[in-house]
Order: C-alpha cells, then structure tokens, then sequence
C-alpha cells in the first residue's frame, strides 16, 4: 500500500477521534453551547405565547410551528460548527495534526459528526418541550424515521457549510457573523406563518429557498398529509449543498495549508 494513503481503519479511527475532540471543544464552550440547546427552546415559546393568537394556520399554532423550529436548532447549533473550524486553521492545530499524518478530510468530518451529534440533543429538547406544550404529531414510526432523516440529512448540509464558513472565516467573531445567514433563512419560510400570507415579493424567495421543502416535508410526514414535490426537492437542495460545501471545504482547506 502506498504510504501516503493512510489504511481505511486508520483513517476511521482518525475521524472518530476527531469528532470526540470537536465534542469536547463544544462542552468548553459553555456559553455557545448553552445558547444554541435553549435558544430554539425559547423562540418556540415566544412564538406559541405571543404571537400564535394572532396567526391563523388552521390548526394549533405549536403544531405548525415546530417542524421550523427543528430547523432553527440546525442553524444555531451548525454555527458553533464554523467558529471551531476557523479556530482550527487560525490557531496552528492544523499543522500538529498534519505532523500527525491526519488528514484536513477527517478534521472536517469530525467538526460535522460533532455538529450532528449537538443537534441530536438539541432537537429531542425542543421535541420535549414541544410535547409539554401541546404538540401533538399523528406520525406513527415509519414517518418519525423518515422525519428523522430529513433532519439528518438537513443538518450534514447546513454543517458543511458551516465548515465552510469556518474555512473563510479568520476569525471566530467572523465565523459567528457569517452564520448569521443561515440562521436567518426559516424566517422567510413556512416556518412560522403560511407562504401566502406574505407580500408577494417575499413570497418568491420563500417559496424558492431549500428551508420551505425541508419544512413541508416534515409537516406532512409528522402532521399527515401529501408531500408533494417537497420531498425531492428537499433531498435535492440538501444533497446538492452538501456535495458542493464538500467540494468547496476541500479546495479551501489545501488553499489555507499550503
């Protein structure tokens, strides 16, 4: 076997390793880490309690809005996800674990692992919340699957791009700024009132943006209902984000180590 080419247990080991160490950089991160867990918690709730009254869905109000929340959980928790990364490349860790022989592939991997594993937690906290105050799916086990991996396959995107992020970024306070964006995008969505109800310049953008399909589509497995196009077009925005964040995290990442 070539020497440059590390052995598949090798490198499998090297991505779990990466992604504990990831882990244990969030759990320093005490404050971040708090926020990104209770921040969705608590939009759920401002939503619901103040503004559910005045917005007419044609159902419960915390039934509608909690498939855009699971969302909002993505986003907050995928930004901690770039302000690692672009520690990683500002703080000379890269090169220690280049002298290594690990590989920028299984450094990024292990940032988005992580990523997935906080949104795990995240999640099931705003699901619990959910359930407290309300919400109440008719989803049986096959549409709980699917709807979980929707939200899986949502959250690998949204943390490539976070990758990403981390990658331009120089510094963490720029990281958290980029993010911004992303955790901006469920708001002109179906997240937490109807498209249609919008100006019909806002409509076009949240019909034509990759949140709204995710969006419907969780509705309709949790809620019941047809999915439409929703579904492809969901599984089309994702997959073709994270393939194209992969590509680019790659070029990145060669161009910041050379």
């Amino acid at each position: 076997m070539p020497e440059h080419i590390a052995p598949a247990p090798s490198r499998v080991g090297d991505l779990i390793t990466m992604a504990a160490r990831s882990l244990r950089l969030t759990s320093r991160n005490a404050e971040a880490l708090l926020i990104s867990l209770t921040l969705p918690v608590i939009l759920m709730l401002l939503f619901v309690y103040l503004f559910g009254g005045a917005i007419d869905t044609g159902t419960a109000y915390v039934t509608y809005v909690v498939p855009g929340v699971l969302l909002l959980c993505a986003g907050f928790g995928a930004s901690l996800t770039a302000q690692t990364v672009s520690t990683d490349m500002s703080s000379g860790a890269i090169d220690r674990f280049r002298s290594m022989d690990v590989s920028g592939a299984a450094v990024l991997t292990g940032h988005v692992t992580a990523s997935l594993a906080r949104n795990v937690v995240s999640t099931a906290l705003v699901l619990a919340v959910a359930f407290a105050i309300g919400f109440r799916p008719v989803a049986g086990l096959r549409e709980w699957l699917l709807a979980a991996g929707v939200v899986v396959m949502f959250v690998l995107a949204i943390s490539a791009v976070s990758a990403v992020i981390g990658l331009l970024a120089r510094t963490q306070e720029g990281a958290s700024g980029f993010t911004f964006f992303m955790t901006f995008l469920p708001y002109p969505s179906s997240a937490f009132v109807p498209v249609d109800t919008m100006p019909g310049w806002v409509q076009g953008f949240a019909e034509n943006q990759p949140v709204t399909p995710v969006i419907e589509t969780l509705r309709a497995l949790l809620l019941g209902g047809p999915a439409g196009s929703n579904a492809l077009l969901a599984a089309a925005w994702c997959g073709g984000i994270f393939v194209v964040s992969v590509l680019l995290a790659r070029v990145l990442f060669h161009r910041r180590v050379r």
